[in-house]
């Protein structure tokens, strides 16, 4: 059984609800269709029939809840729930019930209430207009600082480097220029994700340009002692935790070439977990294993919130929404 045939029966198990909030998006209609048919999740879809027929007039929409946040009688509720949570903020009552009106908010206020277990957007909203309402309503687990994300990386093969066939990349979608303090949270979360999501012994790889001080760029933006710190800061915070760094990639990933540049490390050349410097590398170096590698890219999937929450790419296809509720099926308590 691959990972990705093991995600979806276990989501199958755990039965969870599920809201996708972009009925308007076919792809959206589509997913939510053979989620329903194939049991992999109950799903709530924001939206209206006219409007899903619309956009998907040959999609079977039976077993699917659809609330239209216009029309349903929780907006008037979901709002005192917005107006509690952003009063503090200088939200007014007016305010927030107009904004509980809003598809992403509605589907946040949903699972805030505890209607849904986990939430999914993105397919034709930005991660900002996403990942906003979670951050307004949502708000992080209890300990965490920094919400970030992860995409796991699934191999269409075989591949020396990469044993076990699949892998976590992190942070390429939120956290654009972390400081050591988010970065050791990124680490954490994404060997948290690692275990229990994608089933990995977690060996976690903070990468740059660098490995153990064969760069230096402190004249200039300092990445390479910010990741230095980050790491020190990981393994004081988890020592339990398999996790070192600096490393480039080739030290992370090729036992030859670990073992030259980092001799004695227990990471080195077997790294599983790839915690990027900053947002540019791990975005781009995703999309070079997606596009290139031909890697399936599930995700992102967010970490830190208390409750889950996913964001889509909005270049996602119909199997990337199925796969990405089904990870936040397995999310979901």
């Amino acid at each position: 059984m691959s990972l990705l045939e093991d995600i979806l029966a276990k989501a199958k198990k755990k039965n969870k609800t599920i809201v996708l909030c972009e009925g308007e998006d076919r792809r959206v209609v589509e997913a939510a269709a053979r989620i329903v048919k194939e049991g992999i999740a109950k799903i709530v879809l924001i939206g209206n029939e006219e409007e899903c027929r619309r956009v998907a007039p040959d999609v079977d929409l039976a077993g699917i809840t659809l609330i239209d946040p216009l029309t349903s009688e929780k907006t008037a509720e979901y709002a005192k729930i917005l107006y509690e949570a952003r009063k503090a903020k200088g939200m007014t009552e007016e305010q927030a019930a107009v904004q509980a009106k809003d598809r992403t908010m509605f589907g946040a206020l949903m699972l805030k209430a505890g209607d849904v277990d986990g939430y999914v957007s993105g397919a034709c909203h930005s991660t900002a207009n996403t990942l906003r309402p979670g951050l307004q309503v949502i708000k992080t687990a209890p300990g965490i600082k920094t919400v970030s994300s992860c995409f796991i990386m699934i191999a269409p093969a075989p591949n020396p480097y990469n044993p076990d066939g699949v892998a976590v990349f992190a942070d390429c979608a939120i956290n654009i220029e972390p400081t050591s303090e988010q970065l050791c949270d990124i680490a954490i979360s994404s060997a948290k994700t690692a275990k229990e999501i994608a089933g990995l012994e977690p060996r976690v790889a903070m990468l740059s340009f660098s490995t153990k001080g064969s760069g230096n760029d402190d004249k200039f933006t300092q990445s390479v002692p910010r990741v230095v710190a980050a790491t020190a800061m990981a393994k004081e915070k988890a020592p339990d935790l398999a996790l070192d760094g600096e490393f480039q990639f080739d030290a992370a990933v090729a036992p030859e070439v670990g073992q030259l540049k980092a001799p004695g490390s227990t990471v080195a050349g077997h790294a599983n977990v790839f915690v990027f410097p900053e947002i540019n590398a791990g975005n781009i170096g995703y999309k070079i294993a997606q596009r290139f590698g031909g890697y399936m890219a599930i995700g992102p999937v967010c970490q830190g919130f208390a409750k889950p929450l996913n964001d889509l790419s909005r270049g996602c296809n119909v199997d990337d929404i199925v796969a990405t509720v089904a990870v936040t099926a397995l999310q979901a308590e």
